[in-house]
């Protein structure tokens, strides 16, 4: 009996043994591995993007975008910058421009219409044509009037779409081509010293109130850079050529809209 119990008691203490260093040498293997270091958490700087207007840098987030470029302020995106570019006009810009004469500053806007095809306002949005034509890339295939007007190479500063949508070709320190033969008050050449509007439409239909708005708050603008500008429409200095922007131009609401003097108007206020 006693043997049976030495037996027994040594198995016990074998098993307890067995456990103990089993129980060591997983606490052994456990601690020779490293802890996992928790991952570093590294915060993404943010893009900086310089404001067309101004120059001043800023995070990208805080800017105001148009197209690829980027504003500091709501004031700097509608602003003219020092460039001669307006900043929440779509830019497209036309190789049909050159340097003003030396010294020359815009001191007159031309206010012009244009359709392309003639009409085609009315029945889809048309404005394309247009910036294709300024850009000299007018498809002549497309309609039978741009094969009469594919080869002319003409431009314009500024264009006001149906829907108000405003678009700019030429900086306003450049000449855009949009006068020809012109004679303003005895001053011949008018390309030299205006800026060109054109306004989408005919001489045939009234235009939208979407575009005089666009047009005043343009003019406003202008009139920031250029002080001394009058006003005068293509027909003023074209008269043997030209008759846009046509009897369907609105002169007085133009001018209730923009505030302007009526000296600023020398041709009157009567539609023509």
């Amino acid at each position: 009996m006693l043997k049976w119990l030495l037996l027994s008691a040594g198995i016990v203490l074998f098993y307890l043994w067995f456990k103990s260093q089993k129980r060591i040498k997983t606490e052994s293997k456990g601690a020779s591995k490293p802890k996992p270091s928790k991952a570093k958490v590294v915060a993404k700087a943010e893009a900086m993007v310089l404001c067309q207007y101004c120059k001043v840098h800023l995070p990208k987030s805080d800017s105001l975008t148009k197209e690829d470029r980027f504003y500091c302020s709501q004031q700097h995106l509608e602003a003219l910058d020092d460039q001669g570019w307006l900043g929440n006009a779509i830019w497209r810009i036309s190789p049909n421009q050159d340097s003003r004469p030396e010294g020359a500053t815009p001191d007159l806007i031309v206010v012009h219409h244009i359709s392309l095809p003639p009409g085609g306002f009315k029945s889809s949005a048309s404005s394309q044509y247009v910036i294709d034509f300024f850009q000299n890339n007018l498809n002549p295939a497309t309609h039978p009037y741009f094969e009469e007007i594919g080869s002319q190479k003409v431009s314009s500063h500024f264009l006001i779409a149906r829907t108000g949508q405003l678009i700019q070709f030429v900086s306003t320190q450049n000449k855009a081509w949009h006068a020809g033969a012109s004679s303003f008050l005895g001053r011949e050449r008018c390309n030299d010293f205006s800026i060109g509007i054109e306004l989408e439409g005919d001489g045939d239909t009234p235009f939208e109130s979407a575009q005089y708005k666009v047009l005043a708050n343009l003019v406003q603008e202008l009139s920031k850079s250029y002080p001394h500008l009058q006003f005068a429409g293509h027909s003023d200095i074209a008269p043997d050529r030209k008759t846009d922007p046509g009897k369907f131009f609105d002169w007085k609401k133009f001018q209730k809209e923009t505030g302007l003097a009526s000296e600023k108007l020398p041709f009157g206020l009567n539609s023509r």
